[in-house]
Formats: structure tokens, C-alpha cells, sequence
């Protein structure tokens, strides 16, 4: 036996939506239809006469409702233009006639990092210039486990040759990781981008279309930075533009307790040093507990470690699937 509660939260199903149900009256009975054939029913022969018509070499090209019209016009009245229809879905005779492109359905990316370089994910955002209509081009690649930013380039333009270049040469500086995960912006589609991870086999993965939180990490991280306090309104060159980067993202790394890695530090986490940290944390609160034990109501505990990030973590239906 388990709760509701705990019930409706392995099956996905809020428990409004439960409650509602099972209080739903009933509506009326629905009167029980007809036994048998109706009355007013085609007999074989008068179906089998309206196939033979319909399949008749002049009416190859021509759609139900032309039919239809053109026998009206010869005085013939054989059954409705849904009744045509409904002979001709018995017999497998409708179907699309245009030439659709079959666009296979995209994949919901599901990634998951347990430790560092598991996972890179990067974007592109501007940043404004002097002049209205003027944008700078930031490129940044983040290490989703322990938020690191690996790398960043500020451009005038969003290439995808600089982006190859770029990334080949943050792989060759960090080691290779799992996977990259990216929207689907020009430059992250790009077969040069495309190309370079397959040489390196490297897994890709894209963001779906029209689907904002796909790629969490690095617009979590862009709102950071465009939330400071001294970010400008714009920037006078790219050189004052590189220089702001430049400061952000040192204390990004080495300064900004993150609230996803239990208020440590990006470099912290990536370079494995959080444990250590951790521990000294822990021996702080354990001396201050025993200090004053009257003050609290049971011994403080620095927030956790993660133990993994994930990009769309797998539903409680797949999760009890898998079980």
C-alpha cells in the first residue's frame, strides 16, 4: 500500500486531476444503438456497384467530390460523398496523393553528467554594441556537472568556422568530453561544427525545436551575466566588451557560490576540490553546534554536493518502466 500522494507523483498525475475524476458524476446513459444492420443499409450488390464506379479508369484522377458531381450531372445518384468515402477506406483506396516530406520525429534530448566533462553544453548570446543595431557575439562552452565555464570568445559575427575552431582547440585544452549539447542555432547545426564532433567522436546532441529548456545550463548562465549589477546598457567597443567578459567570467569561476553545487564554486566542483571544502564546512557547523547546541534544532549540515545534472531527466513513467 502507498499513499495517493506518493502514487500520483510515480505515475505524473496530479491529484486535482484524480480527485475530479472521482468525483465527476456519472452522465446520462447513452441509449444502446441499433442490433444488427440498419434498416436503410447498402446490400453487397449496391456496395459492390459503387466500387465499380469509383474504380472505373475516368475516375482515376479525380477526387470523391468530383465524382460524385460529375454522376449527378449524368442523372446518377449512387450514395453520399461520405458514403464513396467510407467504401473506399474499407478497400484501402484513400490516401495522401501530395508529395510530403516525412520529417521524422525529433528526439527529446536526455543527457546526464556525474562528474566533470561528462557533459558540455554552449550557445551563443549578444551583447550590445555602441550604435543601435550594433551586437557583439558571445560564444561560451559550460561544463554542465560543475557549471565551469571551459571556454568563451567574444566576435563581431556568429561563424561557424570560428566556432570549430574555437571548440577544436577548448577539446584539445580540456580533454574530450561525453557529449555537447547545444540549440539549434546556424552555427550549432553547422556541418562544420557537425563534421569536427564526428571526427573526434564526440556524441551531439540538439535542443527540440520551439522548446526553450533544453538547453538550461547556458541560459541560466547568460541570465547571470546580463543580471549583474555593473553590466552595461551597451558596450563602447569590443575591446570593453572583452574586458567586462574577461572580469565576469574569473569570478564566475572562482567567486559565485552556485546554488546548484550546495554554494560552491564552478572551479571548485570541476577541479575536485569540493570535497575538501565540503568536509571544512562541515567541521565549522559540527564546532559551532557543540559550541551551542541550545541554538539550533538539530546539527546543521552544509547544503549537498550534486550528485548528477541533468539535461530533461527521464519522467516517472520511464523511470518505473526501466524498473
Amino acid at each position: 500500500m502507498t499513499s495517493t500522494s506518493a502514487a500520483c507523483r510515480l505515475l505524473g498525475k496530479s491529484r486535482a486531476t484524480l480527485y475530479r475524476e472521482r468525483s465527476r458524476p456519472a452522465g446520462p446513459r447513452r441509449r444502446p444503438g441499433p442490433i444488427g444492420a440498419p434498416a436503410n443499409a447498402l446490400t453487397p450488390a449496391e456496395r459492390a456497384e459503387i466500387l465499380a464506379v469509383l474504380t472505373e479508369p475516368r475516375f482515376a484522377d479525380k477526387a470523391v467530390a468530383q465524382i460524385w458531381a460529375e454522376l449527378l450531372d449524368e442523372g446518377i445518384y449512387l450514395a453520399s460523398q461520405s458514403t464513396m468515402y467510407r467504401i473506399m477506406r474499407q478497400e484501402n483506396l484513400v490516401r495522401e496523393r501530395r508529395r510530403l516530406a516525412a520529417h521524422p520525429a525529433k528526439v527529446r534530448p536526455g543527457l546526464v553528467a556525474t562528474r566533470p566533462n561528462d557533459v558540455w553544453s554552449w550557445d551563443i548570446t549578444r551583447l550590445p554594441g555602441p550604435a543601435r543595431g550594433t551586437w557583439y557575439q558571445l560564444y561560451v562552452m559550460l561544463d554542465i556537472f560543475s557549471r565551469y565555464p571551459v571556454g568563451w570568445r567574444l566576435e563581431e559575427v556568429e561563424d561557424a568556422a570560428l566556432a570549430e575552431e574555437w571548440m577544436a582547440g577548448l577539446i584539445a585544452l580540456h580533454g574530450r568530453p561525453g557529449a555537447i549539447h547545444a540549440d539549434r542555432g546556424p552555427s550549432m547545426t553547422s556541418k562544420n561544427v557537425a563534421q569536427l564532433l564526428v571526427d573526434l567522436g564526440v556524441q551531439r546532441s540538439h535542443s527540440q525545436p520551439r522548446v526553450s529548456n533544453d538547453n538550461p545550463y547556458s541560459e541560466a548562465q547568460f541570465k547571470t551575466l546580463k543580471y549583474r549589477f555593473d553590466f552595461p546598457g551597451c558596450f563602447e567597443s569590443i575591446e570593453h566588451a572583452r574586458g567586462f567578459c574577461e572580469d565576469f567570467f574569473d569570478y564566475y569561476r572562482h567567486e559565485h557560490r552556485h546554488s546548484g553545487l550546495g554554494l560552491h564554486t564552478p572551479a571548485s566542483v570541476y577541479f575536485g576540490q569540493a570535497e575538501q571544502i565540503q568536509r571544512q564546512r562541515a567541521n565549522v557547523l559540527a564546532a559551532v553546534y557543540a559550541a551551542n547546541p541550545g541554538r539550533f534544532g538539530s546539527p546543521p549540515t552544509p547544503p549537498p554536493l550534486p550528485m548528477a545534472a541533468w539535461i530533461n531527466p527521464p519522467t516517472p513513467q520511464a523511470l518505473i518502466a526501466s524498473k
